[in-house]
């Protein structure tokens, strides 16, 4: 799917906004105690977030086109929805998918 191609999708999918079309992608499964595992589910959240190398739209203008990207903890996933509490981030193109620990992610951001 072009950019183009997928912008048009975005703003048919989520007409109201908060949706971000990301390349570059790496979905970061954390590696979490349990009892952190069970808080988050309390707020119906996974461990795993996504760090993209490329912005290419965001429709809250929080980033830049060509910007890094880094999402919050996972609520819900579809196809290639990656969405958090607030936001829903297509992930476009090829991206990988990684084990790795909570306390790694933290101390690069």
């Amino acid at each position: 799917m072009s950019d183009d191609e997928a912008l048009a999708y975005a703003r048919q999918c989520f007409p109201d906004g908060n949706y971000c079309l990301v390349r570059d992608w790496r979905w970061l499964d954390l590696e979490v105690t349990e009892s952190l595992r069970l808080q988050l589910a309390q707020t119906r959240r996974q461990p795993a977030l996504i760090y993209a190398h490329t912005a290419i739209y965001d429709s809250e203008r929080r980033w830049d086109v060509g910007d890094f990207v880094r999402t919050s903890l996972l609520y819900q996933h579809e196809g290639f929805h990656f969405r958090t509490l607030n936001t829903a981030y297509l992930l476009l193109g090829p991206g990988t998918r990684i084990r790795v620990s909570a306390d790694a992610v933290a101390s690069i951001f």
